[in-house]
Formats: structure tokens, C-alpha cells, sequence
């Protein structure tokens, strides 16, 4: 339990020994607190992951790599509200719905963040016509970014939608651009970064890269711009989708995003003038930006691809090195 009051469990690794059995017998094997009943009621209710996807199946079967985590929020904050708030949105019809969703936005209710989500705006714009697979608290919910990152996401306002997204994003077949400045420049210019991420032994609100255990996670990255080289601006396309995953990778190869705070690693020596120099160092989240998402209508089959231009903050950030670009 932390100070927000919520009780946050794990279980270990799935191995070869506990792969392919159901995944309320594996829980409540794991977890003492909870019975195989409780657990099913969990999964209804949305509040088991495997990092950030939910796994809302009573009938699932563990994977091997997997580690799945049980997140129990203050009862009172399990329905979200309504909420009026402005959303951009970028398509909408009776099957779905996709935002461009402003850095400083969470996605879902949870510790610390109860109002003013993407959730208590859905519900309100879309007078509570969303899916109900991701429990009550995630109703619609079928991938997340981070509350820091901008740009754009997909929301199933029926089953039917919910299901076929979620099965596009376990095969990987989405399509996913994100656009990261970063300190220094990454060497080679453009690769694939590949390296199984868990949740950080020592910090459990971070992810880590793993030699054991972990997901799978493949990004696809190509330098776009080097400033000074002291900054890059990169674009990565997602293979998979893990928590925190480009931050981590990037992160890796002596790349880290600016901004992040988590994420620190060493920052380069600026060849930038000074004010210039202040500004990168005081950019105020992550400079990190979904800019375009494509998947299969779950319907129509229509292939469909948005994209969303920077935001304010990171256009004001790329004008002020575009001066020194190489």
C-alpha cells in the first residue's frame, strides 16, 4: 500500500511449468489475499494487467514472460463521472472513438488522478456509450499512453470494437508513430532496438530492460533531425507495445527523452547557446508524441490511419533548435 491508499500486487514470471493454465488458478496460487472467485471478479471489473494491457478473460491462459499485476483502487473511485471537458477528436462513429489526447491527460481513473481523465471526458462526450470489457473503472479503454505523452489513441464504444482492437494489438499489427527528442544522437542513425522490458526490481513504478523474463519489445527508430549534435529529434514505430517502451529503449542507447524525469540517464554536453540550453533543460514532461495510429476497422475491415501534428509545447521546442540543425 502507498500513500494514495492503493494496494498494488504482482505475481512472479510466468515460466515454462506455469504457462497455459488459467490465469484465476495462477493468481490466487500467487496471491494469498486473494481466492479464484475473487480473482474472476477482478478480471471483470478490469483491474488486472499485463503491463498495460487488460486481461478481462476469466478464461485466459497465462503466457510465458508474463508478469501480471493486480492494482486495487480506493472503493469510492471505482465508477468514474461524467465530466464535460473538451476533447480533439479526430474520427468518431458507432464503434469507436480517436483522440488526440493532450500531454498532462491521464487516460483512466487511478492513484492520484480520480477526475479529469480521458475516461471522465469519454463518458460525458459519449453519454456512456463505451465497452464494458475493461471493467468499470476503464470503460472503452483499449491501450494507454502516458499521462505526459500527447497524441493519439483509439476507444471502442462497443464489445464488438473492443475485442477487435484488443486482437490487433496482441498480434501487433497496429501501426504506431511516435516522435521523441532526445539527448545526444543515437549511434547507428537508424536500427532496432530489441531487449525484453519487466517492471524494475528496484523501483516498481519503473520498467527495465531484462536478460530474463519480460516481454518482448521491438522498436524501430531513425534519427530526423541532430542539433549541435547535442539533441536529435527521432521517430519510432512500434513493433510492440510495452509499458513505457521507447523510453526505456531509447533510454538504452544513451538517448533519453528531455523532460524525462524518470528516465534521467546522463545528460549530453549542450553545444547550444545558453538560453537555448535552459530551455531544452526545463521542457516540462517527456517530449514524446504519438503522432499517427492505423488499424483495421474491427467492422468494416477498412484499413484507417490518423495522425495528429505536434503540440504547441514541442513546436515551440523544435522552433527553438531549428536554428542549429545540421
Amino acid at each position: 500500500m502507498d500513500n494514495d491508499n492503493i494496494k498494488v500486487f504482482y505475481t512472479s514470471f510466468v515460466n515454462e511449468d506455469t504457462a497455459g493454465i488459467r490465469i484465476d488458478k495462477f493468481i490466487a496460487g500467487e496471491i494469498a489475499e486473494f481466492s479464484r472467485s475473487q480473482v474472476q471478479k477482478l478480471l471483470e471489473e478490469g483491474y488486472v494487467f499485463a503491463d498495460d494491457e487488460i486481461i478481462a478473460d476469466k478464461n485466459f491462459k497465462t503466457r510465458l514472460g508474463d508478469m501480471y499485476q493486480i492494482t486495487l483502487p480506493e472503493p469510492q473511485a471505482a465508477t468514474p463521472v461524467a465530466q464535460d471537458i473538451p476533447l480533439d477528436v479526430l474520427y468518431e462513429d458507432e464503434d469507436l472513438i480517436v483522440i488526440n489526447k493532450p500531454a498532462g491527460m491521464t487516460v483512466h481513473p487511478a492513484a492520484g488522478a480520480y477526475n479529469d481523465t480521458l475516461v471522465n471526458a469519454l463518458l460525458f462526450h459519449c453519454k456512456g456509450s463505451l465497452s464494458g470489457i475493461g471493467g468499470v473503472a476503464r470503460p472503452g479503454i483499449v491501450h494507454r499512453i502516458d499521462r505526459n505523452t500527447s497524441g493519439v489513441i483509439v476507444v471502442a464504444k462497443n464489445d464488438i470494437a473492443h475485442r477487435g482492437l484488443a486482437e490487433q494489438f496482441f498480434k501487433h499489427s497496429i501501426e504506431r508513430t511516435y516522435y521523441a527528442f532526445v539527448y545526444n544522437v543515437p549511434n547507428p542513425l537508424k536500427g532496432v532496438i530489441e531487449g525484453n522490458i519487466a517492471r524494475s526490481s528496484y523501483d516498481r513504478k519503473k520498467m527495465a530492460l531484462v536478460s530474463q523474463g519480460g516481454k518482448t519489445a521491438i522498436t524501430h527508430y531513425e534519427t530526423v533531425a541532430i542539433y549541435n549534435n547535442a539533441v536529435s529529434l527521432v521517430k519510432c514505430n512500434l513493433e510492440t507495445g510495452r509499458t513505457h517502451q521507447i523510453r526505456v529503449h531509447l533510454s538504452s542507447i544513451g538517448c533519453h527523452l528531455i523532460g524525462d524525469d524518470v528516465y534521467k540517464g546522463k545528460k549530453s554536453i549542450l553545444k547550444l547557446p545558453e538560453p537555448v540550453k535552459g530551455y531544452v533543460n526545463i521542457f516540462p514532461r517527456q517530449a514524446l508524441h504519438a503522432a499517427s495510429l492505423g488499424f483495421m476497422h474491427p467492422r468494416t475491415g477498412k484499413f484507417l490511419s490518423f495522425t495528429a501534428n505536434f503540440p504547441k509545447d514541442m513546436q515551440m521546442l523544435q522552433k527553438e533548435l531549428e536554428f542549429y540543425k545540421l
